[in-house]
C-alpha cells in the first residue's frame, strides 16, 4: 500500500505530541516503520485518561484518523445485503435486518453499539483487541473525554463509586467514526454459569439502545455480538437473544428503521446469526 505522505507526518506529529502528553511515556522510543509508529500511536490513546489536548493537535488528530477511514473504505448500510437479499430470509423483517462480518468502525451507520464496561472511559489495554477500545481509538480521545464528563455527572448524582449499571444505553457522538453516534452498552458478565437475570440483563442491552435510537431518530444501527467476548456469555445464546429482541421491538418500532445490522467478528457468530435469521 502506497502511503500517503500528509498521513507520514500527521502520525509523526501526533506521536511527538501524545508523547509530550505523556508523564511515563515521554521518552518512549519508537521504531522508523509506519506500521510501528501507528501502533505506539494508538497506544499511547489508549492509555492516556480524560483531559484537554490542545486544538491543533485534535485537528491533526481528526485529520489523521479522517483520512485513515476512508483508506479503510466506509461501509454504508444500503451496500450491506439484508438477509433476504443475502439468502431468502423468510424472517418477518429480513428487509430490514443484515448481518455483516467486518470491522464496526467503518460502518457509516446512524450509530454503532460499543461493548462498554462499568467505568464506561473505553479499554485502557495498549492495542487491545476488544470492540471498546477499536472504537475509541477510531473515534479518538474526544469519545472518552465525553465519556468522563458523562460519568462525572453521574457520580455527582449517585456518589464517587458509581458505576454504569448493566444493560442500559448511553448516547455520545461518533467523532472520527464514519457512524454519527456511539451508543455504549454495558453488557452482563457470565462467572461460573449462565442463569435467567444474566438473559434478561443481554435482552435489556439490545432493547434499551433500539429505544435509544427511536428516541434519536436513529434509523440504522450496528449491533456488535455484546458480552460474548471478555464477557463470556456463549455465543449461540447470545445470537438468539440478540435475533429474539430485534425481533419483538420492531413487530412495534418497524417504521423507525430502515437498517438493523448484526455486525459479526468470529466466523462461528456469523454462521448463529444467519441461522437464527432464516
Amino acid at each position: 500500500m502506497t502511503r500517503n505522505k500528509k498521513q507520514e507526518e500527521r502520525l509523526d506529529f501526533l506521536l511527538k505530541e501524545f508523547k509530550e502528553d505523556s508523564v511515563q511515556y515521554k521518552d518512549l522510543e519508537v521504531g522508523k516503520g509506519y506500521e510501528e509508529k501507528r501502533m505506539a500511536f494508538r497506544s499511547l490513546m489508549n492509555i492516556r485518561m480524560p483531559g484537554h489536548m490542545q486544538e491543533n493537535v485534535i485537528k491533526i488528530q481528526n485529520e489523521f484518523l479522517t483520512e485513515e477511514a476512508k483508506e479503510k473504505g466506509i461501509v454504508f448500510p444500503e451496500d450491506v445485503p439484508t438477509v433476504a437479499e443475502q439468502y431468502g430470509s423468510r424472517h418477518p423483517f429480513g428487509d430490514k435486518i443484515s448481518v455483516w462480518q467486518g470491522d464496526i468502525t467503518r460502518l457509516q451507520a446512524g450509530a454503532v453499539v460499543n461493548a462498554a464496561n462499568s467505568r464506561m472511559l473505553g479499554c485502557f489495554v495498549p492495542c487491545h483487541r476488544c470492540i471498546d477500545n477499536a472504537i475509541h481509538s477510531a473515534a479518538g480521545v474526544q469519545l472518552r473525554e465525553e465519556c468522563s464528563h458523562y460519568m462525572n455527572r453521574r457520580k455527582m448524582q449517585y456518589g464517587s463509586q458509581y458505576e454504569e449499571p448493566t444493560g442500559q444505553a448511553v448516547l455520545t457522538k461518533g467523532y472520527n467514526l464514519p457512524a454519527q453516534y456511539v451508543i455504549h452498552t454495558v453488557g452482563p458478565i457470565v462467572g461460573r454459569s449462565l442463569n435467567d437475570a444474566l438473559r434478561q440483563d443481554l435482552r435489556n442491552c439490545y432493547g434499551n439502545v433500539l429505544k435509544c435510537c427511536v428516541e434519536h431518530e436513529i434509523r440504522s444501527v450496528a449491533f456488535c455480538c455484546i458480552s460474548t467476548g471478555e464477557f463470556h456469555f456463549p455465543n449461540a445464546e447470545a445470537a438468539g437473544i440478540a435475533v429474539e429482541t430485534v425481533t419483538a421491538f420492531l413487530k412495534k418500532y418497524a417504521s423507525d428503521f430502515d437498517r438493523i445490522i448484526f455486525n459479526v467478528f468470529k466466523d462461528v457468530d456469523k454462521v448463529l446469526y444467519e441461522e437464527a435469521l432464516k
